[in-house]
């Protein structure tokens, strides 16, 4: 049977991280967590548990998460956000894993809940994420705020576990507009970074051409009202990270 090695990232989770910790204790060897410095009681709820806590001034979201893996003692990783936990199904899906590796990542699909709902269509669902793999053949990668892992080997095939990661994202829709704001900000200087242009077509087609995807083919419709916030979410925070990346490009400092 593997050693596996729960990674956590947090900054002021106090209302999520011990659901979070609740739901991996009985199937993972390890619990790393790396806390931003919370300014709650994300520390002190932490400490109820057996587990090895770390204060470290936030690197990026790339960057924090590489800064976790290397504090992790085994080379078999679960990497979890400090507002996500895992469903009944894919607990016992990862009990069933450490006895059974075959490959170096595992992708679990994500469902979210955004003010009290679930929400199943749009591009918030399945929303796979490759959260189950071996450190030594992946790393974090993307850009930011949009990390995700990347295979070293990326032929190599991957699997899929049964069960989902749950994901309580926002609680109110003022919560949304701030948290767009603050990323749309962070995507555009990672774009800048990586020499990506922003002409004028990009600031109005890539956002429409966003919503007509999540709301129409994948199906955000069916959520409703909070299906259409979602649709516009994703029609916003696209208008905004083009806006912002051609004003830092006609900035000269």
């Amino acid at each position: 049977m593997i050693k596996l090695s729960a990674v956590i990232i947090t900054h002021n989770e106090e209302f999520n991280i011990r659901r979070c910790i609740e739901s991996i204790i009985d199937i993972v060897d390890e619990i790393v967590i790396v806390d931003s410095f919370s300014t709650d009681r994300t520390k002190e709820i932490c400490m109820e548990f057996d587990l090895n806590f770390i204060e470290k001034e936030f690197l990026g979201y790339i960057q924090q998460k590489n800064y976790a893996l290397k504090k992790a003692k085994y080379d078999y990783i679960l990497s979890l956000d400090g507002d996500e936990a895992l469903s009944s199904q894919l607990q016992n899906s990862i009990k069933a894993l450490k006895n059974n590796w075959d490959y170096d990542g595992y992708y679990c699909n994500r469902l979210n809940n955004f003010c009290g709902q679930w929400i199943k269509y749009s591009d918030w669902y399945p929303n796979k994420k490759l959260r189950v793999f071996d450190k030594r053949k992946a790393k974090w990668g993307g850009m930011n705020p949009h990390d995700k892992i990347k295979l070293n080997n990326p032929r190599k095939k991957t699997g899929h576990l049964k069960g989902d990661i749950l994901h309580w994202t926002y609680k109110t829709y003022n919560e949304m507009d701030k948290k767009t704001d603050y990323f749309s900000s962070i995507a555009a200087k990672s774009y800048k970074e990586k020499k990506i242009s922003a002409p004028k077509w990009k600031i109005f087609l890539n956002p429409a051409w966003a919503f007509f995807k999540a709301y129409f083919i994948r199906l955000g419709i069916l959520d409703g009202k909070n299906g259409f916030l979602i649709c516009y979410q994703t029609w916003k925070i696209t208008y905004l990270k083009y806006s912002k990346l051609r004003a830092l490009w006609k900035t000269k400092d």
